[in-house]
C-alpha cells in the first residue's frame, strides 16, 4: 500500500489508538506490522477475527490477557543453553499460565454455546503444559523471586538464616539496650559487607572487640562486629551462600525443564499475542462505534453515515459516500471551509482502516472496496528546499500516481489543477480526469472550478457532488450532496453582510450570464434537494409514530385476547364444577336406582339408558386446554387407534376396548358388558392397565447458589477478620458450585494480599490462582479456581 497515503491519512494515528489497548509484548509487535491488504482472503479473515473480538468483548468485556512482557530474548538465550534468571522465568510463567487461562476461558465460551467464526480454531493451536506451568507458579513470584516451596533444601536454608538472624538481632539488642549502649555513637543496628555491625565511638573501639568493617567520614565512628557474633555473622553468610547455590541450582532445574518445549513457548506467546490484538481492536471498535463493513470484491463502495475517525464524535458529521456502482468518479465542487477535504479523507481513511481488518466509522450493512493500492494528493506540497512551487508540488504527485495507478486503484486528489492560471489549471483537471478515467480508476476529487461541474454533467461513469450550505446562516452544514454541484454564495455572502446593493449588482452585471443560469439552477436543485429531505423526514416521522401506533394496538389486543381468554377459561371452570357437582348426584341417585332395582328383583330402568344418561352429563364438561397449543395438537395428531386398545370414552368418562373399526369415523367399544358405536373424535388413547407401573427414578440436582456473589471484597477489614472471611467463602462459593471466584483485596501495604496468597497456597479445595488481568484490577485482585 502507498505508504504516502498512510502518512497523508494519518494512519499512524489508528495504530496510536489502538496501541492503548494492548498489553502484550507480541500484540505490540503485530500492531507495529499492521498494513492494509489487497488479499481478499486474507482481509475477510481479519475481519472474521475482529468480529469475534467484538463479540466477545460485549459479552466478557473481553479476553482475559494480563501484561505479557517479550519473551522472545528469553528464549534465544535458552536456545544457547543458557541459565535463565528468576525474573526471565517469571515472565515465561506467566505465558504459560495465561495459555490455560485462555484455553479455559474458550472452553466456558463454548458452553455458553457463542457461536465464533475463527478463534475457536486459532486456540486449539495453544499448547498448555500442566505440569510445567504447575512448577513454575509454585517455585517462582510474579518478580522472579524464588519461594521456600522451591524445594525442600530452600525451605530449610531460609528457616536456618531467620533463626541465625534472629539470634544476632537478639545479641545485639543487649548493645543497643544495655549498659554498653553509652559507647555507641547511635543506638542502632546496621550492616556493612554483609554482616551486621554497631557504630561505636572511636575511643571505644577496644571495648567491644571483633572486627571493624568501617568508619565514618569524619572517623569519630567506627562500624564494629563484635566479637560475641562473629561467629553468628560466619554462620549467617555460610546460610546465605548456601542459599545462592541452591537458587542456582534450582534455577538450572527449571531452565532444563523448559528446554524441551522452546517452539511451543514462543508459538503459545504468538497466539497469546494476537488475542491481544484482537482484543484491542474490539475495545477500538466500541470505543468509536464502528461496525463491520462487508467487502465488495467488484469494489462498488456504500459507506452509510461514515464518519472521520480522529475527529471530536461530538463535533464530527456524518455522510453517505458511494462510488463504483453508478458512477466511478465524483467530482466536489463549492467554496472552501465547507468540508471538502474532510470528506475526501474521510473515504480513504475508512477504506484503509477495512482493508487493515479494523471495523469502520459507519453504519451497518457499509461496503468497502478490496483496492490494490490507494493513493492521495492532498495539502500543500510546496517544498523551498526542491525549488517546487505549490503547482509543482501537486504535478510531481499526480504525475507519479498517473504512473501507478490502474482499474483496482482509489485515487483522492484535493483542489485538482489549483495554482496555476484559472483557465489552464481546469484544461489540465479535465485532462488529468479523463486519463484516469481511461485507466479505469476510482477517483474522487475536489476542485473550484466551474468548467469542471459541467464536465461531472457529460462524462460518463462521472458524477458532481458538493458540500451543503446555509443560505440563512450563510454557514456551511458540512454534508455531502451526491447529484447537486457546488455553487459560489460570494455575492449572497457580501449582499447579506453589508456590501452596498450598488456594488453587488455591478458585481452580478460582471458575471456572464452563463454563470449567473448555472448558480440559478444548482440553487433551485439545491432548494428541490432540501424540500426532499424535508419531506422524507417527514414521512420516516409519520412511519415511525404509525409503528409505534400499530405496536400499541397489538399490545392492547393482545392483552384483549389474553383478557378474553382468561374469562372463558374461568367461566369453564365454574361450569367444570357446577357439572362435576352433577356428576356426583346422579351417580348417587343411579346407585340408589340399581339398589332398589335390586331389592324389587326386576329393572325399571335399562342399563343403556344409565349409561346414555351418563353420556349426556359428560358432555357438558368444558374443555379448558390451550387452543393454541401446537405441542398438544401434534401429539393428538399422532394418535391411531388399533383393535384392542384401550381407550377413553369422553362423553361417557368410562374406559373400553376396540373391537373394530366400522368406518373412517366409527369404532365399536367394548364398555363392560356393552358394545357401543362410538366416533373416533370421542375417543383418546388409555394406559394399558395390564402393564405394570414404571418403577420411579430418581434424580439428582444441584442446589442454586441462593444470589451468593462470585466477588468477595475484603477491603477495609482487619487481617484476622478477612482470613476468616475468606475461609467461609471459599466453603459457599464451592457448595453454590461456583467453578471460580474473585477475591479483592486491594493493594494498600500487601499485607491483605499476602494473606489471601497464603492462605490459597495452602487450601487443597483451590485448584490454582493468579492476579487479575490488569484492566480488571491487576494485583489488587485474585482470581481463584475451585476443585
Amino acid at each position: 500500500m502507498n505508504q504516502k497515503t498512510l502518512t497523508i491519512m494519518e494512519y499512524g494515528r489508528i495504530k496510536q489508538a489502538i496501541q492503548g489497548y494492548l498489553v502484550s509484548a507480541a500484540g505490540q509487535h503485530e500492531l507495529a506490522q499492521l498494513q492494509p491488504t489487497a488479499d481478499s482472503q486474507k482481509l475477510q479473515r481479519w475481519l472474521d477475527e475482529s468480529q469475534d473480538g467484538a463479540d466477545i468483548y460485549r459479552l466478557e468485556s473481553g479476553i482475559p490477557l494480563p501484561k505479557l512482557d517479550d519473551i522472545r530474548p528469553h528464549l534465544k538465550r535458552l536456545a544457547l543453553e543458557a541459565v535463565l534468571n528468576g525474573l526471565e522465568l517469571a515472565q515465561i510463567s506467566r505465558v504459560l499460565w495465561t495459555t490455560s487461562a485462555v484455553v479455559k476461558f474458550f472452553d466456558q465460551l463454548a458452553e455458553k454455546q457463542l457461536t465464533l467464526r475463527l478463534l475457536n480454531r486459532e486456540v486449539r493451536e495453544l499448547v498448555t503444559l500442566p505440569d510445567v506451568t504447575r512448577r513454575l507458579r509454585t517455585s517462582l513470584e510474579g518478580d522472579g523471586h524464588l519461594t521456600d516451596d522451591a524445594s525442600p533444601e530452600l525451605r530449610q536454608i531460609r528457616q536456618h538464616i531467620a533463626q541465625t538472624a534472629a539470634a544476632i538481632r537478639e545479641s545485639m539488642d543487649q548493645y543497643t539496650r544495655g549498659k554498653d549502649a553509652k559507647y555507641l555513637s547511635e543506638t542502632i543496628v546496621t550492616i556493612r559487607d554483609d554482616r551486621y555491625v554497631i557504630p561505636v565511638r572511636a575511643e571505644y573501639k577496644q571495648h567491644f572487640g571483633g572486627i571493624v568493617h568501617d568508619q565514618s567520614a569524619s572517623g569519630q565512628t567506627l562500624f564494629i562486629e563484635p566479637q560475641a557474633v562473629v561467629s553468628l555473622n560466619n554462620r549467617l553468610r555460610q546460610n546465605q551462600m548456601d542459599e545462592r547455590h541452591e537458587e542456582q541450582r534450582i534455577l538450572a532445574e527449571l531452565t532444563a525443564l523448559l528446554a524441551p518445549y522452546q517452539d511451543e513457548i514462543l508459538r503459545n506467546a504468538e497466539i497469546l499475542g494476537h488475542l491481544d490484538f484482537i482484543n484491542a481492536k474490539a475495545r477500538y471498535a466500541h470505543q468509536i462505534k464502528a461496525t463491520e463493513p462487508k467487502l465488495s470484491l467488484t469494489n462498488q463502495v456504500n459507506l452509510r453515515q461514515a464518519r472521520h475517525p480522529l475527529i471530536d464524535p461530538k463535533k464530527v458529521v456524518a455522510n453517505d459516500i458511494a462510488i463504483g456502482k453508478d458512477y466511478k468518479t465524483i467530482i466536489v465542487t463549492g467554496p472552501n471551509t465547507g468540508g471538502k477535504t474532510i470528506t475526501l479523507k474521510t473515504l480513504a481513511l475508512v477504506q484503509l482502516m477495512g482493508q487493515s481488518g479494523l471495523f469502520i466509522p459507519a453504519n451497518e450493512n457499509s461496503v468497502i472496496g478490496v483496492f490494490d493500492d490507494i493513493f492521495a494528493d492532498i495539502g500543500d506540497e510546496q517544498s523551498i528546499e526542491q525549488s517546487l512551487s505549490t503547482f509543482s508540488g501537486h504535478m510531481e504527485n499526480i504525475v507519479s500516481i498517473l504512473k501507478q495507478a490502474d482499474e483496482r486503484s482509489l485515487v483522492i486528489i484535493d483542489e485538482l489543477g489549483a495554482g496555476t492560471d484559472p483557465q489552464e489549471g481546469a484544461a489540465l483537471a479535465i485532462a488529468i480526469l479523463d486519463q484516469m478515467g481511461t485507466l479505469g480508476s476510482y477517483v474522487m476529487v475536489s476542485t473550484h472550478y466551474p468548467e469542471l461541474k459541467a464536465y461531472g454533467y457529460n462524462r460518463p461513469e462521472t458524477i458532481n457532488a458538493s458540500m451543503e450550505f446555509d443560505a440563512e446562516s450563510l454557514q456551511p452544514t458540512y454534508r455531502l450532496l451526491i447529484g447537486i454541484p457546488g455553487r459560489s454564495n460570494a455575492l449572497d455572502i457580501a449582499a447579506r453582510l453589508g456590501m452596498p446593493s450598488q456594488v453587488v449588482a455591478a458585481a452580478r452585471g460582471l458575471t456572464n450570464q452563463d454563470s449567473q443560469d448555472l448558480n440559478a439552477m444548482i440553487s433551485d436543485l439545491t432548494e428541490q434537494k432540501r424540500r426532499a429531505d424535508s419531506h422524507a423526514a417527514k414521512l420516516e416521522s409519520q412511519l415511525t409514530e404509525a409503528t409505534e401506533l400499530h405496536d400499541q394496538l397489538q399490545t392492547q389486543f393482545d392483552q384483549y385476547q389474553h383478557q378474553k381468554d382468561q374469562l372463558m377459561l374461568d367461566a369453564k371452570r365454574e361450569a367444570n364444577r357446577i357439572v362435576d357437582e352433577s356428576r356426583k348426584r346422579a351417580n348417587q341417585i343411579i346407585s340408589d336406582l340399581r339398589k332398589k332395582q335390586l331389592a324389587a328383583g326386576k329393572s325399571v330402568v335399562k342399563e343403556d339408558e344409565l349409561i346414555a344418561a351418563q353420556g349426556a352429563l359428560n358432555a357438558l364438561q368444558q374443555d379448558t386446554g390451550l387452543k393454541k397449543n401446537k405441542v398438544l395438537r401434534r401429539e393428538k395428531a399422532k394418535h391411531t387407534f388399533k383393535k384392542g386398545d384401550s381407550v377413553l370414552v369422553k362423553s361417557y368418562g368410562q374406559t373400553g376396548v376396540l373391537m373394530q373399526q366400522l368406518d373412517e369415523q366409527h369404532w365399536e367399544v367394548q364398555l363392560g358388558i356393552l358394545k357401543m358405536k362410538i366416533a373416533t373424535t370421542d375417543l383418546e388413547k388409555a394406559a394399558d392397565p395390564a402393564k405394570s407401573k414404571q418403577q420411579p427414578r430418581a434424580s439428582i440436582r444441584r442446589t442454586g447458589s441462593n444470589g451468593m456473589s462470585p466477588t468477595l471484597d475484603l477491603r477495609g477489614h482487619r487481617y484476622e477478620e478477612a482470613m476468616a472471611e475468606v475461609d467461609r467463602y471459599i466453603d459457599s462459593a464451592l457448595l453454590a458450585g461456583y467453578p471460580s471466584v474473585t477475591i479483592i483485596h486491594g493493594k494498600g501495604t500487601g499485607a491483605l494480599r499476602k494473606g489471601v496468597t497464603d492462605y490459597l497456597k495452602r487450601s487443597k479445595r483451590v485448584k490454582s490462582f493468579g492476579f487479575s488481568p490488569a484492566n480488571a484490577g491487576g494485583d489488587g485482585s485474585t482470581i481463584v479456581r475451585l476443585q
